[in-house]
């Protein structure tokens, strides 16, 4: 039986490649942003519920792709970066990224 992931992966064309059990530096990505997140939330406040929880996460998530610059991306925000490509590549997504942004309505 497969798993509803590996399903979704394949009928996007996506790859799904595993790393080895307890090797987190081949995948180094991944785990800085983790501690990332972490350095950002449980290591620097105390969270009386998962409510509180969840929504800080959600307005540091929104704070980084929205509004921070990385060096990786010329100076770009995550958010910048993606609109970027889009605009010259555009058959790579299924939504315009552009409409997104959040604001008013969400």
């Amino acid at each position: 039986m497969e798993h509803i992931f590996s399903r979704v992966c394949r009928e996007h064309g996506i790859e799904h490649r595993l790393t080895k059990i307890k090797h987190p530096w081949t995948n180094g990505q991944v785990e800085r942003m983790n501690r990332t997140i972490k350095d950002a939330t449980v290591k620097r406040f105390h969270y009386d519920s998962h409510d509180q929880l969840r929504s800080h996460l959600q307005d540091f998530l929104d704070a980084y792709n929205f509004a921070r610059r990385l060096k990786t991306l010329a100076g770009l925000t995550p958010y910048e970066f993606i609109c970027k490509i889009w605009t010259s590549e555009p058959q790579r997504f299924t939504l315009n990224p552009i409409h997104q942004m959040p604001g008013l309505n969400t």
